[in-house]
């Protein structure tokens, strides 16, 4: 692409070598989270949600787990304070959970904000400033020292707002464009904020550090936070917040290396709504934890219906393919995947497996709600007879033999290529049902009488109704049942074929069971499968032996 010399790398490393982090193998236990659907990613939506979304999408959220959440700016308009008064006035926060509130430094939108948390039992009170070298210089034309005192002078203010509220009240500061920022400053102004709120054990003040703008590769972000948590004052009494956007694709990475280099907490939105690309989804990020065998402290086990609720309330979409959430992400199309797959089940239910290791799925899908039939065997032209199989089996309970899978693999592959769709696994078995299953026309076999001779052979009587020959009365014998009935339709029909497999098994549905057989029959220089169901597994063999007969002679 033309024109790359216009761009410059707009951030700053630290003064010193903060490597500490890139020792650390994963993260190790869950962070504080702080949901911020409600502020930054309603005010990022072309239509911002109504009140009453607001409350639904709120309630959802503490069901989910969340004990720290932004509900808003309360001073930006009318709908966001009428939002934070309303649960307050309804009692509608929990006791464990803490509302949070974004004010600027400026007096009257701190004492507007204070006004809106009035009766809160638990609120943090969240105060930025920008401070990084592109918005001193462009937007606010000040000084260092001018931008730390609008900070400070904030952080004064807030101070005495909070003598006169009732309930407990936590500050957290936040060097807005943190990023663009020169670490040495931010550490300065940060400071001169934590030096005048005076954070304890029992009082202790967040600091967060945002990645407004993303502007760098992870690692670097991870060496300004290790630098902030080595550099702060009164660290011990800090909780170090991240926020990162997604302007690179990167704000996950961004969190995880961020909480190894020290971070204690994460601001981001479920699904990463947010302004231009996004905040840091939390979900992706909390479930990544979970396939490290670490409980996250949120729960997703029913992602169906927040994505539901998500995608009505905030009218936004979650991508097929987004992690963990997306309708897709168990999804296997390709063939060699589905057997792989198929195979990796069958195998945990041999070995009664602890540990989930099933090949192409990083998680147990019914973890987050989602089942493997519809979810994770997805049929289309790019199936295999592994796939296939597996959902007839699972969900329908027809386990074929191998070389009838893959027969019936390939037609249910050319149905999708011909029609160019997805097929359901309803579809599926509607296939099996009409080319397969009980095939009794144009022949079909109406009695059978067997008597056992002398000789260890078995007799037998066949009625059967022939094309252009009627219904007729044929005898044969044969080894079995099966092979004196395959020799009496010899008589009745021009066909010379050879019985080359059979197999049968029970299938319970309800309240009642029955017997399923599959016959593979050779004729004419090739291998057809039919397959017969009924209580009686007699006639379910007699009942797969004219399917294979009846798909020839179709």
């Amino acid at each position: 692409m033309k024109n790359a010399e216009k761009y410059s790398r707009g951030y700053y490393m630290p003064p010193v070598k903060c490597m500490k982090w890139a020792e650390k193998e994963y993260v190790d236990r869950a962070p504080a989270w702080c949901s911020v659907d409600l502020r930054d990613g309603n005010q990022a939506l072309i239509i911002p949600m109504s009140l009453e979304e607001k409350l639904e999408f709120f309630t959802k959220l503490v069901e989910v787990g969340f004990k720290e959440i932004e509900i808003g700016f309360p001073a930006a308009s009318e709908t966001e304070y009428e939002f934070c008064r309303t649960l307050i006035e309804k009692n509608m926060i929990p006791d464990d959970v803490t509302i949070q509130v974004l004010t600027q430094s400026r007096e009257h939108i701190i004492k507007k904000t204070f006004e809106a948390i009035d009766g809160a039992k638990n609120a943090v009170v969240h105060l930025y400033n920008s401070t990084s070298v592109a918005q001193r210089e462009q937007v606010f034309r000040k000084s260092k020292e001018e931008i730390i005192k609008i900070a400070t002078d904030g952080a004064v203010l807030c101070n005495e707002y909070k003598k006169h509220a009732k309930g407990s009240i936590v500050f957290e500061y936040s060097p807005e464009s943190f990023t663009g920022t020169e670490p040495e400053f931010a550490r300065d102004i940060c400071n001169a904020v934590i030096d005048i709120w005076q954070p304890t054990p029992e009082n202790k003040v967040i600091i967060n550090l945002p990645v407004t703008v993303e502007m760098s590769m992870p690692h670097v972000y991870a060496q300004q936070i290790e630098y902030m948590c080595d550099t702060l004052h009164n660290r011990e009494n800090l909780i170090i917040s991240l926020h990162p956007h997604n302007d690179r694709g990167c704000a996950v990475a961004d969190c995880e290396m961020g909480l190894l280099a020290g971070a204690d907490r994460i601001e981001g939105t479920c699904f990463g709504n947010g302004e231009r690309t996004g905040n840091a989804d939390i979900v992706t990020i909390a479930m990544n934890m979970y396939t490290h065998g670490i409980d996250p402290k949120l729960d997703f086990s029913d992602m169906p219906a927040l994505v539901e609720l998500y995608e009505r309330v905030t009218r936004m979409k979650v991508y097929d393919r987004s992690p963990y959430s997306g309708s897709l992400v168990f999804a296997a199309f390709s063939g060699s995947h589905q057997d792989a797959i198929a195979k990796g089940m069958k195998w945990r239910e041999e070995k009664s497996c602890d540990k989930w290791t099933v090949p192409y799925l990083p998680i147990d899908p019914h973890d987050v709600g989602r089942e493997y039939d519809g979810d994770v065997i997805r049929i289309n032209s790019q199936s295999g007879k592994g796939g296939i199989g597996y959902i007839m089996q699972h969900q329908f309970g027809y386990d074929m033999p191998k070389k009838m899978r893959e027969n019936f693999g390939y037609a249910v592959k050319d149905i999708s290529d011909h029609l160019h769709k997805e097929l359901k696994p309803e579809e599926v078995y509607n296939i099996f049902k009409e080319n397969y299953l009980n095939v009794q026309t144009p022949i079909n076999v109406t009695e059978a009488h067997f008597k056992q001779e002398d000789n260890g052979r078995i007799s037998t009587e066949v009625t059967a109704v022939i094309p252009n020959k009627g219904t007729a009365v044929y005898k044969a014998d044969g080894n079995g049942r099966l092979d004196a009935v395959a020799t009496a339709l010899k008589q009745a029909i021009p066909l010379d074929f050879t019985i080359e497999d059979y197999q049968e098994h029970a299938i319970e549905r309800h309240s009642s069971s029955e017997a399923v057989a599959y016959v593979g029959i050779s004729a004419n220089g090739k291998t057809v499968w039919g397959a017969g169901r009924n209580t009686d597994i007699i006639v379910a063999s007699i009942n797969a032996l004219l399917s294979a007969i009846n798909h020839i002679v179709k």
